[in-house]
């Protein structure tokens, strides 16, 4: 049999093999919809909210009720003393206008609420008095693609998710089959350990197309998360990290023995990744002395990268960096991989 033959054959084996479990193909297609959906929710665009002013009856504050009430961002109630008294005790208003000759502005400054609503309502009543800003300005709300949560987290739920079933897809597999004596039978045949290990991260390709186009889709149907750059360039950097988890998963399971083993040892370099790597919340919240740490580490890179791509529409020179770090990562664990894996 020829070598490209022997490693197809490897290659069909270590998919048919996946397949074979329910369970991997769950946490590989369904698991990172269910987490997108549930972030989705959690953290879905809220309609802008107004400010909930009250104006005491009788008060000075009664003076200006046109002037609030013609602004949109201004909810406005008009309440009796004792009522108004109330609402702001039980916080039912985040600022209330009272006063006889002076207006006040009756507020906790504890609230962070209370203290956004006494500026729009000083700012409304400032307008309707004819006050001129002394510095004018203009207020932009244009939306900007990419500029929710839900668009920052999607790249990163990628990111996670391939390293994810490419680390433990490959370490457990390979633990098994040691496990099961089935590697040391393998050790007895002409085929290069090379060539096994190679179809091992080709087989994990194999399941790219499936994988991260089903996140994509649900993204657009259910959040309206577009890709604003090449789908070339997205599909390059998936592959590439792909490859480069695989490896990493190769590397850990080289001379592991036991499920436990690998398990202790995969949970070793994904948690830190997992936690500093920037797949919820940004990697630059760390201090500036952990950083390069931080920018070194392969999720990072593929984050960062994706993002460029997907929510920033980035040409090459905006992810060439990332991808570099990636390519670097992959080459090494893979040659180290070689040379440290055991049969048994």
């Amino acid at each position: 049999m020829s070598q490209s033959s022997a490693l197809r054959e490897l290659t069909l084996a270590r998919i048919r093999a996946f397949i074979r479990e329910p369970e991997a193909l769950f946490w590989t297609f369904g698991f990172p919809i269910i987490m997108a959906l549930g972030l989705g929710i959690a953290f879905r665009e809220a309609p802008e909210q107004q400010a909930v002013v009250g104006v005491e009856r009788g008060s000075a504050g009664e003076r200006h009720v046109d002037a609030l009430r013609r602004d949109p961002a201004i909810k406005l109630t008009v309440l009796s003393k004792d009522s108004a008294e109330r609402a702001v005790r039980n916080g039912d208003v985040a600022v209330l206008l009272a006063g006889r000759d002076t207006l006040v502005y009756r507020f906790d400054p504890a609230r962070a609420e209370s203290q956004s609503a006494q500026l729009m309502a000083d700012r409304a009543i400032q307008r309707g008095a004819g006050a001129a800003p002394a510095v004018a300005a203009v207020e932009d709300r244009t939306r900007r693609p990419g500029g929710r949560y839900i668009d920052w987290v999607i790249p990163g739920l990628i990111g996670l998710n391939l390293m994810s079933t490419g680390m433990w897809g490959m370490g457990f597999g390979l633990v098994q089959m040691r496990q099961k004596k089935q590697l040391k039978r393998m050790s007895a045949t002409p085929m290069r350990k090379r060539d096994f290990l190679l179809a091992q991260i080709l087989a994990r390709l194999a399941f790219i197309a499936l994988e991260v186009p089903p996140i994509l889709l649900f993204a657009w149907l259910a959040f309206g998360v577009e890709l604003q750059g090449s789908v070339l360039a997205l599909a390059g950097i998936v592959i590439v990290g792909a490859m480069t988890f695989a490896g990493l998963g190769l590397l850990a399971s080289s001379r592991a023995r036991t499920i436990e083993g690998v398990s202790g040892v995969l949970n070793l370099v994904m948690l830190p990744m997992f936690v500093l790597s920037g797949v919820f919340f940004p990697a630059s919240r760390y201090p500036d002395v952990v950083q390069p740490v931080i920018q070194a580490l392969p999720l990072t890179a593929m984050n960062d990268a994706l993002r460029a791509v997907y929510n920033e529409g980035a040409g090459v020179g905006g992810y060439a960096g990332d991808v570099a770090i990636l390519l670097a990562w992959m080459v090494v664990t893979f040659l180290l991989s070689i040379r440290l894996f055991r049969w048994q």
